[in-house]
Protein backbone atom coordinates (compact mmCIF):
# COMPACT_ATOMS: atom_id res chain seq x y z
CA UNK A 1 0.00 0.00 0.00
CA UNK A 2 1.19 3.53 -1.13
CA UNK A 3 1.85 6.31 2.21
CA UNK A 4 -0.46 9.04 1.57
CA UNK A 5 0.19 10.47 4.84
CA UNK A 6 2.77 9.88 7.36
CA UNK A 7 2.29 11.63 11.03
CA UNK A 8 5.65 10.57 12.85
CA UNK A 9 6.24 11.52 16.76
CA UNK A 10 3.28 13.95 16.76
CA UNK A 11 3.51 16.18 20.10
CA UNK A 12 1.40 19.31 20.75
CA UNK A 13 1.24 20.93 24.09
CA UNK A 14 -0.84 23.76 25.39
CA UNK A 15 1.15 25.41 28.00
CA UNK A 16 2.13 22.00 30.48
CA UNK A 17 -0.70 20.14 28.76
CA UNK A 18 -0.31 17.18 26.73
CA UNK A 19 -2.81 17.10 23.98
CA UNK A 20 -1.03 14.73 21.58
CA UNK A 21 1.54 12.78 23.19
CA UNK A 22 4.30 11.72 20.26
CA UNK A 23 1.59 9.78 18.23
CA UNK A 24 3.14 7.85 14.88
CA UNK A 25 0.71 6.35 12.56
CA UNK A 26 0.18 5.99 8.11
CA UNK A 27 -2.60 6.93 6.15
CA UNK A 28 -2.73 4.73 2.80
CA UNK A 29 -3.44 6.03 -0.26
CA UNK A 30 -7.25 5.36 -1.78
CA UNK A 31 -8.51 4.52 1.88
CA UNK A 32 -11.47 5.46 4.37
CA UNK A 33 -9.09 6.12 7.21
CA UNK A 34 -11.07 6.77 10.90
CA UNK A 35 -9.66 8.40 13.40
CA UNK A 36 -12.07 7.71 16.45
CA UNK A 37 -12.40 8.38 20.64
CA UNK A 38 -14.08 10.13 22.99
CA UNK A 39 -13.85 14.02 23.50
CA UNK A 40 -10.80 15.44 24.41
CA UNK A 41 -8.87 12.46 23.02
CA UNK A 42 -6.23 14.34 20.78
CA UNK A 43 -8.27 13.12 17.41
CA UNK A 44 -9.85 16.70 16.36
CA UNK A 45 -6.23 18.40 17.06
CA UNK A 46 -4.14 15.89 14.93
CA UNK A 47 -6.51 16.22 12.52
CA UNK A 48 -6.43 20.18 12.27
CA UNK A 49 -2.46 20.08 12.30
CA UNK A 50 -2.69 17.84 9.26
CA UNK A 51 -5.20 19.61 8.17
CA UNK A 52 -2.69 22.95 8.39
CA UNK A 53 -5.12 25.00 10.59
CA UNK A 54 -3.18 24.34 13.65
CA UNK A 55 0.90 24.40 14.73
CA UNK A 56 2.43 21.23 16.11
CA UNK A 57 4.79 21.71 19.12
CA UNK A 58 7.01 18.59 17.28
CA UNK A 59 7.36 15.55 15.16
CA UNK A 60 7.49 15.17 11.62
CA UNK A 61 4.38 15.15 9.10
CA UNK A 62 4.21 14.47 5.10
CA UNK A 63 1.43 14.78 3.03
CA UNK A 64 1.50 13.33 -0.62
CA UNK A 65 5.39 13.38 -0.28
CA UNK A 66 5.06 17.46 0.79
CA UNK A 67 6.63 18.36 4.35
CA UNK A 68 4.33 20.24 6.37
CA UNK A 69 7.21 22.20 7.75
CA UNK A 70 7.97 23.64 4.71
CA UNK A 71 5.28 22.89 1.96
CA UNK A 72 2.39 23.89 3.74
CA UNK A 73 0.77 26.03 0.61
CA UNK A 74 1.37 23.01 -1.50
CA UNK A 75 -0.62 20.80 0.56
CA UNK A 76 -3.48 23.58 1.18
CA UNK A 77 -3.84 22.59 -2.43
CA UNK A 78 -4.52 19.40 -2.89
CA UNK A 79 -6.66 18.63 0.46
CA UNK A 80 -10.24 19.11 1.20
CA UNK A 81 -11.75 20.04 4.48
CA UNK A 82 -15.46 19.55 5.41
CA UNK A 83 -16.80 23.18 6.96
CA UNK A 84 -19.09 23.29 9.45
CA UNK A 85 -22.70 24.92 8.82
CA UNK A 86 -21.56 28.33 9.84
CA UNK A 87 -19.04 28.34 7.07
CA UNK A 88 -21.83 29.25 5.15
CA UNK A 89 -23.48 32.45 4.21
CA UNK A 90 -27.14 31.30 4.26
CA UNK A 91 -28.45 33.25 2.14
CA UNK A 92 -26.55 32.37 -1.00
CA UNK A 93 -27.60 29.85 -3.12
CA UNK A 94 -26.00 26.71 -3.86
CA UNK A 95 -24.73 27.81 -7.42
CA UNK A 96 -23.47 31.09 -6.04
CA UNK A 97 -21.69 29.39 -3.23
CA UNK A 98 -19.85 27.23 -5.30
CA UNK A 99 -18.85 30.19 -7.40
CA UNK A 100 -17.49 31.85 -4.18
CA UNK A 101 -15.41 29.02 -3.27
CA UNK A 102 -13.81 28.38 -6.56
CA UNK A 103 -13.03 31.69 -6.82
CA UNK A 104 -10.95 31.53 -3.19
CA UNK A 105 -9.80 28.31 -4.56
CA UNK A 106 -8.84 30.11 -7.76
CA UNK A 107 -10.08 27.37 -9.65
CA UNK A 108 -12.60 26.60 -12.72
CA UNK A 109 -15.40 23.83 -11.97
CA UNK A 110 -19.10 22.95 -13.37
CA UNK A 111 -20.79 23.39 -10.32
CA UNK A 112 -24.02 21.49 -11.70
CA UNK A 113 -21.77 18.13 -12.16
CA UNK A 114 -20.34 19.22 -9.02
CA UNK A 115 -23.97 18.87 -7.66
CA UNK A 116 -24.65 16.17 -8.90
CA UNK A 117 -22.01 14.44 -7.25
CA UNK A 118 -24.07 14.85 -3.97
CA UNK A 119 -27.62 14.20 -5.44
CA UNK A 120 -28.15 18.39 -5.52
CA UNK A 121 -28.97 19.44 -8.50
CA UNK A 122 -32.26 20.21 -8.46
CA UNK A 123 -31.68 22.54 -5.34
CA UNK A 124 -28.93 24.60 -7.53
CA UNK A 125 -31.25 27.35 -6.85
CA UNK A 126 -31.88 26.66 -3.43
CA UNK A 127 -30.86 29.09 -0.49
CA UNK A 128 -28.42 27.54 2.13
CA UNK A 129 -31.00 28.48 4.41
CA UNK A 130 -33.55 26.26 3.15
CA UNK A 131 -31.80 23.04 2.86
CA UNK A 132 -32.51 20.00 5.23
CA UNK A 133 -30.20 18.82 7.75
CA UNK A 134 -29.31 16.04 5.94
CA UNK A 135 -29.04 18.75 2.20
CA UNK A 136 -26.20 21.39 4.38
CA UNK A 137 -23.86 17.68 5.04
CA UNK A 138 -24.30 16.53 1.34
CA UNK A 139 -23.35 20.17 0.48
CA UNK A 140 -20.67 20.45 3.26
CA UNK A 141 -18.77 17.73 1.43
CA UNK A 142 -19.51 18.83 -2.19
CA UNK A 143 -17.44 21.73 -1.19
CA UNK A 144 -14.02 19.74 -0.15
CA UNK A 145 -14.10 18.56 -3.69
CA UNK A 146 -14.27 21.82 -5.56
CA UNK A 147 -10.39 21.99 -5.50
CA UNK A 148 -10.49 18.21 -7.03
CA UNK A 149 -8.68 17.32 -3.73
CA UNK A 150 -6.49 14.17 -2.96
CA UNK A 151 -7.51 13.80 0.63
CA UNK A 152 -10.59 15.22 2.08
CA UNK A 153 -11.36 15.61 5.95
CA UNK A 154 -14.91 14.58 7.02
CA UNK A 155 -15.50 15.68 10.79
CA UNK A 156 -18.54 13.43 11.81
CA UNK A 157 -20.20 14.22 8.84
CA UNK A 158 -23.76 12.25 9.97
CA UNK A 159 -24.31 13.71 13.63
CA UNK A 160 -27.77 14.72 14.07
CA UNK A 161 -29.04 12.82 10.86
CA UNK A 162 -32.38 10.61 10.57
CA UNK A 163 -31.40 7.01 9.29
CA UNK A 164 -31.76 7.21 5.61
CA UNK A 165 -30.05 10.51 5.38
CA UNK A 166 -26.98 8.62 7.11
CA UNK A 167 -26.59 5.86 5.07
CA UNK A 168 -27.23 8.12 1.76
CA UNK A 169 -24.37 9.81 3.12
CA UNK A 170 -22.36 6.76 4.13
CA UNK A 171 -22.87 5.97 0.15
CA UNK A 172 -21.79 9.08 -1.10
CA UNK A 173 -18.71 8.77 0.99
CA UNK A 174 -17.75 5.34 -0.64
CA UNK A 175 -18.29 6.90 -4.07
CA UNK A 176 -15.36 9.25 -3.42
CA UNK A 177 -13.13 6.76 -2.54
CA UNK A 178 -14.18 4.46 -4.90
CA UNK A 179 -12.93 7.46 -7.14
CA UNK A 180 -9.65 7.68 -6.02
CA UNK A 181 -9.72 9.83 -3.35
CA UNK A 182 -8.03 9.10 0.41
CA UNK A 183 -11.16 9.72 3.26
CA UNK A 184 -9.84 10.70 6.82
CA UNK A 185 -13.24 10.69 8.82
CA UNK A 186 -14.35 11.25 12.40
CA UNK A 187 -17.45 9.91 13.92
CA UNK A 188 -18.66 8.91 17.54
CA UNK A 189 -20.69 5.96 15.61
CA UNK A 190 -18.75 2.95 15.60
CA UNK A 191 -21.35 0.95 13.29
CA UNK A 192 -20.47 4.08 10.97
CA UNK A 193 -16.96 3.42 11.14
CA UNK A 194 -16.97 -0.40 11.38
CA UNK A 195 -19.33 -0.11 7.85
CA UNK A 196 -16.78 2.61 6.30
CA UNK A 197 -13.48 2.70 7.41
CA UNK A 198 -10.80 0.13 6.01
CA UNK A 199 -8.31 1.33 9.34
CA UNK A 200 -9.32 2.75 12.24
CA UNK A 201 -6.86 4.56 14.79
CA UNK A 202 -8.46 4.69 18.69
CA UNK A 203 -7.00 7.35 20.58
CA UNK A 204 -7.77 8.22 24.09
CA UNK A 205 -5.62 11.14 26.28
CA UNK A 206 -3.54 12.15 23.12
CA UNK A 207 -1.96 8.34 22.30
CA UNK A 208 -3.12 6.23 19.86
CA UNK A 209 -4.39 3.24 21.96
CA UNK A 210 -4.95 0.68 18.58
CA UNK A 211 -4.32 0.89 14.78
CA UNK A 212 -5.96 -1.95 12.62
CA UNK A 213 -9.24 -2.85 10.72
CA UNK A 214 -12.21 -2.98 12.80
CA UNK A 215 -12.56 -6.67 11.78
CA UNK A 216 -9.13 -7.72 13.20
CA UNK A 217 -9.97 -5.27 16.01
CA UNK A 218 -13.36 -6.96 16.34
CA UNK A 219 -11.83 -10.36 16.34
CA UNK A 220 -8.93 -9.47 18.93
CA UNK A 221 -11.26 -8.74 21.22
CA UNK A 222 -13.56 -11.85 20.77
CA UNK A 223 -10.32 -13.63 21.40
CA UNK A 224 -9.78 -12.33 24.51
CA UNK A 225 -12.94 -14.56 25.70
CA UNK A 226 -15.43 -11.16 25.74
CA UNK A 227 -19.08 -10.88 24.94
CA UNK A 228 -21.83 -8.95 24.32
CA UNK A 229 -23.84 -8.94 27.71
CA UNK A 230 -26.88 -8.97 25.72
CA UNK A 231 -27.48 -11.60 22.35
CA UNK A 232 -26.61 -10.06 19.54
CA UNK A 233 -29.59 -10.17 16.65
CA UNK A 234 -29.12 -10.46 13.48
CA UNK A 235 -30.81 -6.77 12.95
CA UNK A 236 -31.04 -3.87 15.02
CA UNK A 237 -33.82 -0.97 15.48
CA UNK A 238 -32.17 0.96 12.76
CA UNK A 239 -32.89 -1.70 10.63
CA UNK A 240 -36.27 -1.95 11.77
CA UNK A 241 -36.78 1.67 10.93
CA UNK A 242 -35.27 1.45 7.56
CA UNK A 243 -37.21 -1.45 6.54
CA UNK A 244 -40.77 0.00 8.15
CA UNK A 245 -40.18 3.31 6.83
CA UNK A 246 -38.15 3.03 3.28
CA UNK A 247 -34.42 2.62 2.80
CA UNK A 248 -34.94 5.83 -0.14
CA UNK A 249 -33.65 8.56 1.03
CA UNK A 250 -36.18 11.70 1.48
CA UNK A 251 -35.67 15.52 1.63
CA UNK A 252 -37.00 17.15 4.70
Amino acid sequence: METIISVKDLVKNYGKFEAVKGISFDVFKGEIFGLLGPNGAGKSTTLEIIETLRNKTSGKIMVDGLDLDTQVNKIKQIIGVQLQTSGFYPGLNLLELIQLFSGLYNTKVDALELLDTVNLREKAKNKYKEMSGGQKQRFSIATTLINQPKIIFLDEPTTGLDPQARRSLWELIRNIRQKGTTVIITTHYMDEAEYLCDRVAIMDEGKILALQTPDVLIDELVATGFERPKHTKAANLEDVFINLTGKEFRED
